[in-house]
């Protein structure tokens, strides 16, 4: 008797983990939904010193060993992975329910070849959902997202343009800038959550003037390593490091500030 196969996966999404034993159960846990929909996931790890590559191994369809950095591992992810569309996901980032059925709605409705989500920043203080409109806004307004909303992509396309640069931070924005020449983004209105420490412990206004600071800078033409630098600097007293969003996330650390 023959036996039943799975039909190849429409989507991939592709996780950057690096040292993530606390917590990667649970961020593959919440993306068992999509795989039993079909969805593949992949593992990237990036030179993890815990037990995050065996925690990891049950609850994903495959587990590749990366150098370190997001670019690099993201790019590693999608060599492997078998999906039309690869969906990259910060492992602090939670993707709504219904995330794999809005991409693929998404994609049957529209050219465009890549898109994003909306977020909400979970946290105590009361001016986040303000900040969340906001940054939803300006990305839509710009054209430009970073790696907290989920960022997916035409498989062809994304090998098309070389995938992510290989830059300690911005790699999100750069990608979007080239593909935003090609299309505009498809603005998916399901949120993603993201942790707002930053917010919470900075305070809404420093974390936003620190982060306005570094995409003017980046826009003026530093390189993302001085840039990069830089940011380390401010971040010194605080472990882990700090996401797009203004979230900690545990490395590996490239990561565009707001």
């Amino acid at each position: 008797m023959a036996t039943s196969r799975k039909s190849p996966p429409t989507l991939s999404i592709i996780v950057p983990v690096r040292d993530h034993a606390r917590t990667i159960t649970r961020v593959l846990q919440a993306l068992k939904p999509f795989r039993e929909r079909n969805t593949e996931i992949v593992v990237v790890d990036g030179g993890s010193r815990d037990d995050t590559v065996a925690l990891a191994r049950p609850l994903a369809d495959q587990v590749i060993q990366s150098a370190p950095g997001l670019a690099q591992q993201m790019n590693e992810g999608a060599k492997v992975a078998n999906g039309f569309i690869f969906l990259f996901l910060r492992p602090e980032t939670q993707l709504p329910p219904d995330a794999d059925t809005q991409v693929m709605y998404g994609r049957a409705r529209d050219t465009a070849v890549w898109g994003r989500f909306d977020l909400r920043i979970a946290g105590r203080h009361m001016l986040l959902p303000l900040v969340a409109r906001y940054l939803n806004w300006r990305s839509r307004a710009s054209g430009i997202a970073t790696g907290d909303q989920a960022i997916f992509v035409q498989r062809e396309t994304f090998f098309r343009i070389g995938g992510f640069l290989h830059v300690p931070v911005m790699e999100d924005v750069e990608l979007c800038e080239r593909l935003r020449a090609i299309s505009p983004p498809i603005c998916v209105t399901s949120r993603v959550t993201v942790p707002g420490e930053r917010y919470d412990r900075d305070g809404v206004w420093k974390t936003l003037r620190d982060q306005t600071a570094m995409r003017v800078r980046y826009r003026m033409g530093v390189k993302p390593e001085r840039l990069a630098a830089r940011y380390a600097q401010t971040q010194v007293e605080t472990s882990p490091a700090v996401s797009s969003s203004g979230s900690a996330q545990a490395r590996p650390r490239s990561s565009t500030p707001r």
